[in-house]
């Protein structure tokens, strides 16, 4: 049967496996970090665009209210003038 390593040789060979481990989560803490930023950069870009399209989709819905508004008279003139010409 194979004598267990000494325990100084065992950590000198995982030493190189601790330290890309180490490295690899600093890596990774700063990537998350770079996400989180981005996003809400994103975010709040994302949050101005939907005012602005809220803002614009109100003075649409109000300039349509008036067009239709508009429309439904002038239907009504026409109707009221068809009436009147087939009266005479």
């Amino acid at each position: 049967m194979a004598q267990p390593e000494n325990p100084v040789v065992l950590d000198q060979t995982l030493k190189p496996f601790y330290q890309r481990a180490s490295e690899a989560e600093d890596r990774l803490t700063r990537l998350e970090a770079a996400l989180a930023s981005k996003k809400d950069s994103g975010n709040k870009d994302h949050s101005k665009l939907i005012s602005e399209l809220q803002e614009e989709n109100k003075k649409l819905t109000a300039e349509n209210a008036k067009l239709q508004y508009r429309i439904h008279h002038l239907v009504q003139a026409v109707r009221d003038a068809d009436v009147k010409l087939e009266k005479k």
